[in-house]
């Protein structure tokens, strides 16, 4: 005989609807008792019936996540930060991804419809922000993530990607160095060129007789690498080297050292990001961390903040319970980086 949802409401001694709004990932639910009708529901092994919840609540019980690619530490530790919100929710992921052509964006935005109850899209290219409130207006509840222009009635979050470039112009410039090459990530990206943004701005105001000295990227290993080939071929070389990512800073590292450089005593290599191989490499990167599950996780509650609005959470029966609050649905304070500083960052001589 199968488990009903009745029977899980008669174990947890709550009602049916206090059941169904815990299982579909509703917001007004206090914690204590969120926690008491999962276990209930996981020890009697209940499995609401897919198509008939879908039926009745015209819900799909799945976010849609499309991202600029799949390739690489950052989006899968993106992924992980939503993911972890939903499995709390008892929610599914149908994650795309427009393979960083923003012409394909909106492909991948219409193969969602009719398959998701709401979206996070990672949109940094400005090609695609008309494309994107155009095909979004009134159809899905939609936060975005690292937009140029979200626009008013669309919720989104971002990285201090300015803030963070200056932060590490101004270790570098404190740690003695006069010479700071920058390699650039793509040119119509909104996160490359806020970091270019602050590094420029940071140099000329650090360093008002220094040049700038800017390498094309393009947010991966095998740019990062051409660009420390390159230095290494210049009659004159820089002191350090700020990478607009890790991904760049790690195949730039690679090349250098591969041409015989020591890092940082001969020259200094720093990243953004944080991804969790910038750790683990020799000398260990230096880098501005970016909480990117976090990043993923606030994304997703901003999300179910647009999903599920009930203000008011619902009391449990014992007296001083915790309510969690939903994080409703705005503008939200842009993420702000810290600075990690590893081996390959520090000052020449082996300081700070």
């Amino acid at each position: 005989m199968s488990v009903t949802i009745k029977d899980v409401a008669r174990a947890a001694q709550v009602s049916v609807a206090t059941v169904s709004r815990t299982l579909n990932g509703h917001g007004n639910v206090a914690e204590d008792v969120r926690r008491r009708v999962l276990a209930v529901a996981n020890d009697l092994r209940y499995t609401p019936h897919a198509a008939a919840r879908s039926l009745s609540s015209r819900r799909t019980q799945t976010l849609g996540v499309v991202l600029p690619d799949l390739h690489g530490e950052f989006f899968s530790e993106l992924v992980r930060g939503v993911d972890q919100v939903a499995r709390e929710h008892r929610l599914h992921l149908l994650v795309s991804s427009y393979h960083g052509q923003p012409e394909e964006q909106i492909s991948a935005l219409r193969a969602m419809r009719g398959r998701v109850d709401g979206l996070l899209v990672m949109s940094p290219y400005a090609a695609a922000q008309v494309s994107i409130a155009e095909e979004l207006a009134a159809t899905l509840p939609t936060v975005l993530i690292n937009a140029q222009d979200a626009g008013a009635d669309t919720p989104s979050l971002n990285v201090d990607n300015y803030g963070g470039a200056q932060a590490m112009v101004e270790h570098l410039v404190a740690a003695g160095h006069r010479r700071i090459a920058f390699i650039a990530g793509p040119e119509d990206n909104f996160d490359a060129n806020e970091r270019l943004r602050g590094y420029r701005e940071a140099l000329a105001r650090l360093l008002p007789d220094a040049r700038e000295w800017v390498l094309p990227g393009r947010f991966d290993e095998a740019s990062g690498h051409a660009a420390g080939a390159a230095l290494l071929a210049a009659q004159e070389r820089p002191d350090a080297v700020f990478a607009a990512n890790d991904m760049m800073a790690l195949g730039c590292l690679f090349g250098l050292v591969q041409g015989g450089l020591r890092v940082p005593d001969d020259i200094a290599v720093t990243g953004f990001d944080d991804i969790p191989l910038a750790r683990y490499v020799h000398p260990a990167l230096t880098t501005m961390r970016v909480n990117i599950a976090e990043l993923g996780a606030r994304a997703a509650r901003m999300l179910l903040a647009r999903l599920n609005p009930e203000p008011a959470a619902e009391s449990a029966p014992a007296s001083g319970e915790h309510h969690e609050q939903q994080e409703k649905p705005r503008q939200s304070e842009p993420l702000r980086p810290e600075l990690i500083v590893r081996e390959s960052g520090l000052r020449r001589g082996g300081g700070a």
